[in-house]
């Protein structure tokens, strides 16, 4: 095996293997305690099958039935599969040199990238076996005439789930790098792994969240959200920073950013070097941020309605008093993009005029197809959801990320099943990581409103389809120039989708398919120099008819995005206007307190440990 000197047995330390043994034991009669405790309070409910995952593999069943010479034709493939491996592999064992693969991981798969995967006579065989199986199995349940789109997506997805979970990596005697620690430690890095795994239940108030990075390396305002500036305006719902200017001259229309609420608003302000904010300051943007609230059930009430008049009209509001201008740049991200877009519409409805362009980071507006976020999303599912926010008043965080993290299992889930289970390792510090874990609530009206109307009946992308405080919202009616930038690889809003989205305003539109996905792709740095992105100017401003069109005809261009942006901007009619620059403070609002601010500090993970 390679990494010899990696296998060389550690000296056992008695002292701390008696004190890990002793945690591990405390920490096991306290969590069942703790488990006992909690069913005894709350009664244990029977399962319900919520997702229709049995209901959909039923009619799976009785679907291969009806068609019994494919399903043999498949079993005898994978049949020859074996016997073509097996051939190549007792070739191997005899002193033959090794054979094209019969399987091999795709690109990107980091599960097999030890050296001993390819190397090692067994291991490779492992690993090549359970390939076999994977693709055998996912194309005998793919793509199955007489089963219905929404069925065969949940299909597809859970197969995926539990072929990922089968993995050979996923195991400590399958695993050459987990062998080989395991013989070096003498099985302490399992030990040591089963603390951690105790320890994660604990932190989850009796629910695995699998720890993702030390969050005790991070501090907010110290190594990440670290662009000085003051919030200068606050309600119930967010508080508005405003970012200390660094260059002698401001473009005079400012720029308000809109994340969204399903997470913190610093992903575009982790480090100096990759901080959309820091940088749009730097090209001398007067440059806003909503902060949203991390709501408790004293917010249960908060409907969508409430994000667009308490949240983004008066973002803007307080934008326009601060500067005194009378037109802003928008910008809004994923679900920021959506309430954008709804304030928007409300806006020319209104014949308000503040809003002088609108960029749209990955961003859905028309939900006729939201990839894998589907199978969590029908009627079945959101009645479930809505039976247990109107018990707390909202949705707890770490129910959405853990469904985000499974549609990537592999790099969310497993692989931080075997650093810190298997291998026993605690988690390495990582930022955007730490941003990642750090999930919000929302309120329980405000997230049946936007699953209902926006996902189930998709109503925002027709006229009057949705109506925020009386007025009926028409996405045509936005005439204002829009920018819209998606991500090629997202699998939260696949871009064929916002493209549809994006044909739906009458203004001016550019599109811009960026390289990567949902996060990457949108906080990619000019400096880093990666991923790219695609333009079609061929059609003279209007975006052609469906996605596919677009791409064809599309030209990719290195480097970022951002700077593309940047000059689509300036190049608006007013957008090279220029202002001495503006301190946060000393416009028409006071300052309030340094930020990042105190809204964005209240993480749910710390607060589950406080009242455990």
């Amino acid at each position: 095996m390679s990494n010899a000197a990696e296998s060389k047995p550690a000296i056992i330390n008695p002292v701390e293997l008696a004190q890990t043994f002793a945690e591990v034991a405390q920490r096991s009669a306290r969590l069942i305690a703790q488990t006992l405790e909690k069913q005894s309070r709350e009664g244990i409910s029977v399962a319900q099958d919520e997702l229709g995952v049995a209901q959909a593999f039923m009619e799976l069943s009785a679907n291969l039935l009806t068609n019994p010479y494919r399903l043999a034709q498949t079993q005898m493939n994978m049949f020859w599969d074996y016997v073509n491996l097996w051939q190549r592999s007792s070739l191997r064992l005899l002193g033959m040199p090794a054979m094209a693969p019969v399987a091999a991981p795709i690109k990107g798969d980091n599960r097999f990238r030890d050296a001993d995967w390819q190397e090692h006579f067994l291991f490779d065989f492992v690993k090549q076996s359970y390939l076999i199986a994977a693709r055998h199995l996912h194309e005998t349940v793919c793509c199955r005439d007489g089963i219905d789109e929404t069925t065969q997506q949940k299909i597809n997805f859970f197969t995926r789930q539990y072929i990922d979970a089968l993995s050979p990596s996923n195991f400590a005697l399958t695993n050459p790098e987990v062998f080989r620690e395991t013989l070096r430690t003498h099985g302490q890095n399992l030990v040591k792994g089963l603390n951690n795994l105790l320890q994660d239940f604990e932190n989850g108030n009796g629910n695995l969240r699998i720890r993702m990075t030390d969050t005790s390396a991070f501090e907010l305002g110290k190594n990440v959200a670290t662009t000085p500036g003051k919030v200068i305006f606050q309600n119930e719902l967010m508080q508005l920073i405003q970012y200390s200017p660094t260059t002698e001259q401001q473009a005079k229309r400012p720029l308000l950013i809109v994340p969204p609420w399903i997470n913190k608003y610093y992903i575009l302000d982790l480090r100096d070097k990759n901080s959309l904010v820091k940088w749009a300051t730097d090209q001398g943007h007067t440059t806003f941020i909503i902060s949203w609230v991390n709501p408790d059930e004293r917010l249960a009430h908060k409907s969508f309605e409430n994000y667009v008049t308490e949240g983004l009209l008066t973002a803007i509001e307080a934008v326009c008093l601060a500067t005194g201008e009378k037109e802003v740049n928008l910008a809004g991200y994923c679900l920021g993009g959506t309430l954008l877009m709804t304030t928007l519409a409300y806006m020319a409805a209104k014949k308000d005029k503040r809003a002088a362009s609108a960029t749209f980071f990955t961003t859905m507006l028309d939900f006729a197809d939201p990839g894998e976020l589907g199978v969590f999303i029908d009627k079945k599912v959101i009645e479930s959801l809505e039976r247990r926010m109107q018990k707390r008043g909202y949705l707890e965080g770490h129910e959405m990320a853990g469904t985000f993290n499974l549609m990537r299992a592999n790099d969310l889930v497993w692989s931080f099943v075997v650093n810190n289970y298997l291998m026993g390792r605690d988690p390495f510090p990582f930022d955007l990581l730490y941003w990642n874990s750090d999930s919000t609530r929302m309120p329980a009206a405000m997230h049946s409103f936007y699953l209902r109307n926006m996902y189930v009946n998709n109503a925002f992308k027709e006229p009057g389809g949705v109506t925020i405080a009386g007025v009926p919202i028409d996405i045509r009616k936005v005439s204002i120039p829009c920018y819209f930038i998606s991500a090629i690889e997202d699998h939260i809003a696949p871009w064929k989708s916002t493209y549809l989205g994006a044909r739906l305003p009458k203004g001016p539109v550019k599109f811009v398919l960026g390289g990567s996905g949902h996060i990457a792709g949108i906080v990619n740095p000019p400096a880093a120099n990666k991923y790219g992105y695609w333009l079609n100017d061929a059609t003279d401003g209007a975006l052609p008819e469906t996605p596919d069109d677009f791409l064809n005809g599309a030209t990719q261009h290195a480097g970022s995005w951002w700077t593309h942006w940047n000059r689509w901007l300036r190049g608006l009619k007013g957008g090279e206007a220029m202002v001495t620059a503006r301190v946060p403070g000393n416009g028409g609002l006071p300052t309030i307190e340094d930020a990042p601010g105190s809204y964005v500090r209240y993480r749910l993970d710390a607060a589950n440990k406080k009242a455990a």
